[in-house]
């Protein structure tokens, strides 16, 4: 048999193209022997669920403890007991403290780091992108990356560092491979990246990317269609004007588009400069 060969850096390679870039154990488990758990046993012994049936599992099974399973229940069970411990978070302290001890997203088992927030929580503009990527995940904090670096440059030219704005992401913890969250996983950490808006109460909210603009103000059109685009966001006791933009991630995949970008943060110059001081 002929062919090329490969060596210890070509497999490493492929494995990151796949998205295979995550350790998840200390040690290689041989997953041929045919000794993988059943995924049944792997729910709580309170947790009254049934893997084939998905049965409804009670709150209780979300209560912030560590042997709570995220294989163990569905993901709208989840998005409910997230929606109901959101409402207890009287500050963005309390409520980071709370996303780092919520089991019900399956992410956090992959992630290095909770990654929550950077920037000034009194600015009157919040940024919120779509998930944190490799470099995000290793220091814990948004937007530190290329994409990251092109967002400080994109602010910069308008007058914004960290210091006068809010920087948060849909979903706190990286997707293996830096792929797109699902729409249950960003449903899930939904009601964590809406208290965190509320609590931040900012006067304009810009969504970066079609995931945020999707997420955060239920369009169903692609970015290309609404970018550029005010919309109200609704915390329930304001509207808040809402822009939606593309990802800085898009703009180093397309740098054709940022001059359509330049003309979004002008519009947000302009909006910022009209607000009462």
């Amino acid at each position: 048999m002929t062919g090329k060969s490969f060596n210890a850096f070509d497999v490493l390679a492929f494995h990151r193209e796949v998205g295979a870039d995550i350790a998840l154990e200390d040690a290689p488990v041989d997953r041929f022997k045919g000794n993988v758990p059943n995924v049944e046993t792997l729910a709580p012994p309170d947790a009254a669920v049934s893997v084939t049936t998905r049965a409804r599992a009670p709150l209780s099974t979300f209560k912030l403890q560590p042997q709570a399973s995220v294989t163990s229940v569905a993901p709208d069970d989840a998005a409910m007991a997230a929606r109901e411990m959101t409402k207890q978070a009287k500050s963005l302290d309390e409520l980071r403290e709370m996303l780092a001890r919520f089991d019900g997203c399956v992410l956090k088992k992959t992630a290095k780091n909770l990654v929550f927030a950077d920037g000034n929580p009194r600015a009157k503009v919040m940024f919120v992108g779509e998930a944190p990527g490799a470099e995000e995940d290793r220091d814990g904090l948004p937007f530190v990356g290329r994409s990251g670096k092109l967002l400080d440059r994109m602010m910069a030219a308008i007058g914004l560092d960290r210091d006068s704005a809010y920087i948060a992401n849909i979903v706190p913890w990286r997707p293996p491979g830096n792929r797109t969250p699902t729409p249950q996983e960003s449903a899930i950490c939904l009601p964590f990246i809406q208290r965190q808006i509320e609590l931040v109460d900012p006067d304009i909210l810009v969504c970066l990317g079609g995931p945020s603009v999707q997420t955060l103000l239920r369009v169903t059109d692609g970015i290309t269609k609404v970018r550029g685009r005010w919309f109200d966001y609704d915390t329930g006791t304001r509207k808040i004007r809402a822009l939606a933009t593309f990802h800085p991630a898009y703009l180093l995949r397309n740098p054709i588009a940022k001059r359509h970008s330049w003309r979004d943060f002008i519009a947000l110059k302009k909006a910022l400069a009209g607000l009462k001081v």
